[in-house]
């Protein structure tokens, strides 16, 4: 995924459009925002910022992420350590989305 120019901000009807495309994948709530999982398996939800999505991605596509893409990618203190990055809205496109979540889905735990 490579660094791109500001887009629109990627709404939350069309995060619903990817994610509920998904196999299995239901919508709940995580931390008082909208979250979804396949199963029991977290996948991502909606940052509290409103300007950001969490996504649960693995320690080594996290890893890479951050290096290529850091104006798109983050993770906050909250989720050091864990296998998930942050990604602003308005720089995240929907394939992108798709293809992180795609790959979310076939993590183990």
């Amino acid at each position: 995924m490579a660094a791109r120019k500001l887009s629109p901000r990627l709404s939350l009807a069309a995060i619903r459009r990817v994610v509920l495309s998904l196999p299995d994948v239901e919508e709940g709530t995580s931390y008082g925002t909208p979250a979804w999982r396949a199963g029991k398996r977290f996948l991502a939800r909606l940052h509290q910022d409103g300007e950001s999505i969490v996504l649960k991605v693995g320690n080594e596509t996290r890893d890479h992420l951050l290096q290529v893409d850091p104006r798109t990618f983050f993770v906050t203190d909250h989720y050091r350590g864990h296998p998930m990055v942050l990604a602003h809205l308005d720089r995240l496109s929907t394939a992108d989305l798709r293809k992180l979540l795609t790959r979310a889905l076939s993590l183990r735990s």
